[in-house]
């Protein structure tokens, strides 16, 4: 007669066929029982548009040490609003068409699930940091405006004249050049002033242990309507986290961005399965759809840019643009090794059409 093992020597049998707690399995290996597969850690990983190759450096520097990855990005991000010049972001940053320096910045940290933001903060060099404030002292996520100056100023913030010599002799020859008819002379034939540009800072952030936090600053773009709030102090649409999947940000012209919540879009895109990169596409090809004739040149192509930034849990990034020569066409990422540009994906070659 056949004995059969008992209930007991069945479980112990098991439990000798599994690998140890804490000792992840081979890829391919074999078990007699089933096994428990515990994934590595994510490699630390740092991700921005281009002006942040020093941020990225620093965050890097400041995850190795333990610093929470919120902490990290922003103190990365405050490298280029502190730089006057650097004017697409903090002090230095172009004017409205007022004359005045209107910043706007957003930050989310994936751990807590908590997000804050300003927009339209005038006098403060660093919004990232009132940002961060707003998320962890407040139940709000945005302020715009006078309050939010109000809010920095009771943390200890100073105001300050944020428009450097520079940012003022621009913003005077876009003035003068605005109206042939107007009382100010024209700057002379030849003399090249800037352009609107859409620069901005996004930079996103994972751990060894997954936790992802993602922040985007501006001064938004030049010559700007008075009160314009662009993409960046919009969650889901500057930037946006999720901490079970990965981070997103954007660069380029906000307007674009806002009628399809690019960032939560991107994200979205990770969470279906897609690489960073290939999400990043795929949230450029719906802009594209979205776009209203006017942007578009005869053969439907954007006449503005705009670039996604993306990186997911287990520490794979990507970034495309809408065109190949934004920002020389390169991105800066920390993957552990060194901080380092590294080519984008795109949808056109070339510069945006006029």
């Amino acid at each position: 007669m056949t004995s059969h093992p008992s209930r007991r020597d069945f479980l112990l049998a098991g439990a000798a066929a599994l690998p140890l707690a804490g000792q992840p399995v081979a890829q391919g290996s074999h078990f007699t029982a089933p096994a428990v597969i515990i994934p590595p850690d994510s490699p630390p990983t740092v991700v921005a548009s281009a002006n942040g190759i020093r941020g990225v450096a620093r965050a890097m520097e400041l995850i190795t040490q333990g610093v929470d990855t919120l902490d990290a990005i922003v103190e990365a991000v405050k490298i280029q609003e502190l730089d006057p010049e650097d004017n697409s972001v903090g002090y230095g940053g172009l004017p409205n068409a007022d004359g005045v320096v209107q910043l706007d910045a957003s930050c989310m940290h994936g751990p807590t699930k908590r997000a804050g933001a300003v927009a339209a903060l005038e006098g403060i060099k660093t919004p990232s940091e009132v940002a961060k404030l707003v998320l962890r002292y407040t139940k709000h996520i945005l302020l715009v405006g006078e309050g939010a100056q109000r809010f920095a100023l009771q943390f200890g913030f100073r105001i300050e004249n944020l428009l450097t010599e520079e940012s003022r002799q621009a913003w005077l020859r876009w003035r003068a050049n605005l109206n042939p008819d107007d009382n100010y002379l024209d700057v002379p034939s030849g003399e090249r002033f800037p352009t609107p540009p859409t620069g901005t800072i996004n930079c996103c952030a994972v751990n060894a242990r997954g936790e992802i936090s993602s922040v985007t600053t501006t001064s938004g773009l030049a010559w700007k309507i008075p009160g314009r709030v662009g993409d960046s102090p919009i969650i889901g649409a500057g930037e946006y986290t999720d901490n079970d999947v990965g981070a997103a940000g954007s660069t380029g012209l906000g307007e674009a961005n806002m009628k399809v919540c690019g960032a939560f879009l991107t994200v979205e895109g990770m969470r279906r399965g897609l690489s960073p990169t290939d999400a990043c596409l795929e949230t450029l090809r719906r802009v594209v759809a979205t776009t209203e004739q006017r942007r578009l040149d005869p053969r439907g192509r954007p006449r503005f840019d705009l670039t996604f930034y993306a990186l997911n849990k287990r520490g794979q990034y990507g970034c495309a643009s809408m065109y190949a020569g934004y920002r020389a066409g390169h991105f800066a990422v920390h993957d552990g090794s060194e901080a380092r540009l590294v080519g984008f994906a795109h949808l056109y070659e070339g510069e945006p059409p006029s």
